[in-house]
């Protein structure tokens, strides 16, 4: 065998291991993280910040206590989620790209235009992050 060609079967073999080891999603690993999402979603849409504050990554809730956390709603917009969908998984990273279908609306609408526009549908694209076998939101993209 040539110097080249051990050296190519070489680099061969080293790729392959490397993608061996790399995680794989599975249909579980895809179905709760999909399932956690929707959860998420349906905790927001019912205004339970505590239910919601749970599912942010241990690093977040590290720095962010929950009155903090609970700063960032309002109690104007009311959502209604349409779908939940997996956009991308980076398997190195443990990182999935989530993308979330949500019609808003004013609660209480107060312009003619708001009354004019009635729900605005959105699609947020958000980051979850696999941490010791288990899904954590990890902020919007």
């Amino acid at each position: 065998m040539s110097s080249l060609l051990r050296i190519c079967a070489g680099l061969l073999i080293v790729a392959m291991a490397g993608c061996a080891s790399t995680p794989k999603l599975t249909n579980s690993d895809k179905a709760q993280l999909l399932e956690r999402a929707e959860a998420r979603w349906h905790a927001l849409m019912v205004r339970d910040w505590e239910s919601a504050y749970a599912f942010m990554s241990p690093a977040y809730r590290d720095v962010f206590s929950y009155p903090m956390f609970r700063q960032r709603f309002s109690y104007s917009v009311k959502w209604e989620l349409t779908s939940v969908e997996l956009v991308n998984y980076d398997a190195p990273a443990a990182v999935a790209s989530v993308a979330i279908g949500v019609m808003s609306r004013p609660v209480k609408p107060t312009s003619a235009a708001s009354k004019a526009l009635g729900a605005t549908p959105a699609r947020i694209v958000e980051q979850w992050v696999n941490k010791d076998g288990s899904w954590w939101y990890g902020g919007r993209l």
